[in-house]
């Protein structure tokens, strides 16, 4: 199981190194981040294997706390090449299946977020 904790925090120099080492000294590493958003706020994206540590540790630290959480399926793709996530795509969007959530993870993973989680698993071959 993988999640994707959305944390929003300031958009200011640091705000991405007191989360980083609050999910660090939780023991937790992180196989992806990304940040969105303009403005005074932005939301990180990190994805995790457990959500428990980093929830605790961010309440600690009061530095940010989570504000969305889900589990999302993760793909490994073994050849990194030109038209793998076309076909993964194609494959969720022959059984119907809307993503709402891409990103890449260490180690090319795909990172895919689904409101139909069951389907979307179905879809890649996990399930």
């Amino acid at each position: 199981m993988s999640f994707d904790l959305v944390i929003e925090v300031d958009n200011q120099p640091g705000a991405l190194a007191h989360v980083a080492a609050a999910v660090s000294d939780a023991g937790v590493n992180l196989a992806a981040a990304t940040c969105l958003g303009k403005g005074d706020r932005t939301e990180l994206h990190i994805l995790v294997p457990h959500a428990e540590p980093v929830r605790h540790a961010l309440a600690v630290t009061h530095e940010a706390s989570i504000t969305r959480e889900r589990e999302v399926c993760v793909v490994e793709v073994h050849d990194d090449q030109p038209g793998v996530l076309a076909d993964l795509a194609r494959s969720i969007a022959e059984k119907g299946i809307n993503v709402d959530l891409l990103y890449v993870a260490t180690h090319n993973r795909v990172v895919f977020g689904s409101p139909d989680l069951p389907g979307l698993r179905a879809a890649l071959g996990q399930g």
